[in-house]
């Protein structure tokens, strides 16, 4: 089996055992651990904070006014949700986590309905 589908199968047990989330927002975060990866200067541990940034920047590229939305829809209510979704692909080994980290990494980072506001994509014109 190709390791993309076995992955997907992973992620979708996760999900469904787990109950919280839909599998569109583990893909999500496992997208934007990639992007946040591709964008570092020098390879090495992705924080919390530095993975939100990324999450805040994909959505809107995506999803637009409507990513908060959207995220709600996936059942990630707040940056915390995020947060237990990276803690969840720990948990079931498919990423690693360093000591330091912890879900309060992930804490009160940015509000979905200010960062995705319509007021945010009318500024970036």
């Amino acid at each position: 089996m190709d390791k993309t589908m076995e992955m997907v199968r992973s992620i979708e047990k996760v999900a469904r055992r787990r109950g919280l989330f839909r599998t569109e927002a583990y893909l999500f975060v496992l997208e934007a651990l990639e992007r946040a990866m591709i964008e570092r200067d020098v390879p090495g541990h992705i924080s919390g904070e530095e993975l939100l940034d990324v999450v805040r920047a994909l959505g809107a590229e995506r999803y637009g006014v409507m990513a908060g939305d959207v995220f709600n829809d996936w059942g990630v209510r707040c940056t915390l949700d995020f947060g237990r979704v990276v803690f969840h692909l720990v948990e079931d080994g498919l990423l690693r986590k360093q000591p330091h980290d912890n879900l309060t990494d992930f804490l009160d980072r940015f509000d979905f309905q200010e960062a995705f506001s319509l007021k945010v994509f009318q500024g970036r014109s």
